[in-house]
């Protein structure tokens, strides 16, 4: 079966937040189970005798499943993708590959079983205002946002503002959120460095792809402002955003929320990501900008 990929999109806004809706339809091509499970232990650097052990199963066993000479049941392939922390979504294809049904269920956005979910995150988002935060998925598509964020992307270029807007790619464009981030070849790193991991547990084409793109992007700007009177807080403690915006710059660090223990491929690949502000007067800027908002005057 030949590779593909179908995506629709679509904008659905409310007070204080809004919804990027995508429905994604892949296929892939289908290889020997062994093989991929032998793939999967290889990319965590376990040993056959490492990982049997920790499945409660011989080494000469797994050996065997890796190599053909057994098949293995649908439990056994459930136990070994636990081991090797594999994603629900090649789980799945694991299954498949061993002649068993898909087990778990990639429902889209707008399924009402994941109208309790989309609630716990409307409330997270518009909870955490006046400071941004945004909801992404596997791919860095941004999925939603609460209302701090569309200011700090004025003078992005529309394309990339464009749904499916993919958060690296506008965060580092030149044409992006780049020539206005003050600290943009840490807090590139910080990016590149996060992608690399997620490529590593995932082993997700499209993400070395997006990779391969954004190393082409610039490294530096042309930015030059005196830091030596600032109080830098954070410094020595996370990696900040530090973002040139039309009330100054702010800096943020940021924190990643993913649901516990999900069942359900679309959950499963979905985080939250909160900014916090890094200092005080990123804090009180946005803080006082968001009560003009919510009071304006008459």
């Amino acid at each position: 079966m030949p590779d593909g990929k179908a995506i629709t999109s679509e904008v659905m806004e409310a007070p204080g937040w809004r919804w990027y809706s995508q429905i994604t339809m892949e296929t892939v091509q289908i290889q020997a189970v062994g093989s991929l499970l032998r793939s999967w232990r290889q990319r965590r650097r376990l040993s056959q005798l490492t990982l049997a052990c920790e499945a409660g199963i011989s080494s000469r066993h797994l050996s065997f499943l890796e190599t053909g000479r057994s098949s293995p049941s649908r439990e056994m392939i459930l136990l070994l993708a636990e081991q090797l922390e594999i994603p629900l979504r090649e789980r799945n294809v694991l299954l498949t590959a061993a002649g068993f049904a898909p087990m778990f269920l990639e429902r889209p956005l707008a399924d009402p079983a994941l109208e309790a979910a989309k609630k716990a995150m409307e409330l997270v988002l518009t909870g955490h205002e006046p400071f941004p935060a945004l909801v992404i998925d596997r791919h860095w598509t941004l999925i939603a946002t609460n209302s701090a964020i569309p200011p700090l992307l004025a003078g992005a270029d529309p394309s990339l503002l464009r749904p499916p807007v993919n958060v690296l790619r506008l965060s580092l464009h030149p044409a992006g959120l780049a020539p206005r981030i003050v600290n943009l070849p840490q807090w590139r790193a910080h990016l590149l460095e996060r992608l690399r991991r997620q490529i590593d547990l995932t082993a997700d084409p499209i993400l070395t792809n997006l990779l391969n793109d954004l190393l082409a992007y610039p490294a530096a700007n042309q930015l030059k402002i005196d830091r030596r009177n600032e109080n830098r807080a954070y410094a020595g403690i996370v990696v900040p955003l530090e973002l040139i915006t039309d009330v100054g710059v702010l800096a943020f660090f940021s924190t990643t929320t993913v649901f516990g223990t999900p069942l359900d491929v679309t959950l499963s690949e979905l985080a939250l990501e909160a900014f916090y502000p890094a200092d005080r007067t990123t804090s009180e800027t946005l803080r006082r900008t968001h009560a003009k908002q919510e009071n304006p005057p008459c």
